[in-house]
């Protein structure tokens, strides 16, 4: 059990039947009244972040988050199959879960699979993967020294912004947290 008094932002609580990790939290002291705590709280299933006051004395259940390194191995009828490293087991998800992961992750590459009491919940791909250009326009000669961006389609098909001066078959590396081109990879 965590006493909202002991709140710090990372810890991972049940609040009503629902999983939420602690974003910011705040010790309120006022001048008159009671002390209580303001945290920001996201819930890990939904994503939904939600800003609540807590008495410091509330008891909450520590809730435990597992995180297992899988690799994606393929899809099949709507599902999406990740194999444990360790035990060659099988785990299926569904879209709704991989959903965000499958813009940077593309077969035999290594993702962290989060759970719940062994429920998994979501997919995180790598912080940097390296892709390939599917698809984008060539860069016009002379125009690629100034600075600009142009759209590009990976290989998984996101779409990213790309500077000029990259071409359509060239691997770039990206980082996954916010979607957005790093460097090219020689």
């Amino acid at each position: 059990m965590v006493s909202a008094g002991d709140f710090r932002k990372g810890v991972t609580v049940e609040i009503d039947g629902k999983v939420y990790v602690i974003v910011d939290f705040q010790h309120v002291k006022p001048g008159k009244g009671a002390a209580f705590v303001r945290a920001k709280i996201k819930n890990v299933v939904t994503g939904q972040v939600l800003e609540q006051t807590f008495n410091p004395s509330d008891k909450y259940e520590n809730a435990h988050i597992e995180r297992k390194e899988m690799q994606y191995s393929y899809n099949a009828d709507g599902l999406y199959y990740f194999m444990d490293m360790e035990t060659y087991d099988m785990l299926p998800l569904n879209y709704e879960i991989v959903a965000d992961a499958l813009r940077f992750v593309k077969e035999e590459m290594c993702v962290t699979v989060q759970s719940y009491k062994g429920a998994p919940f979501s997919v995180e791909p790598p912080n940097f993967v390296e892709l390939e250009i599917a698809e984008t326009e060539p860069g016009i000669q002379g125009d690629t020294s100034k600075a600009g961006n142009k759209p590009a389609k990976l290989e998984t098909g996101y779409n990213i912004q790309v500077p000029l001066f990259i071409n359509q078959g060239e691997k770039i590396r990206v980082d996954t947290r916010t979607g957005t081109y790093m460097e090219r990879v020689k």
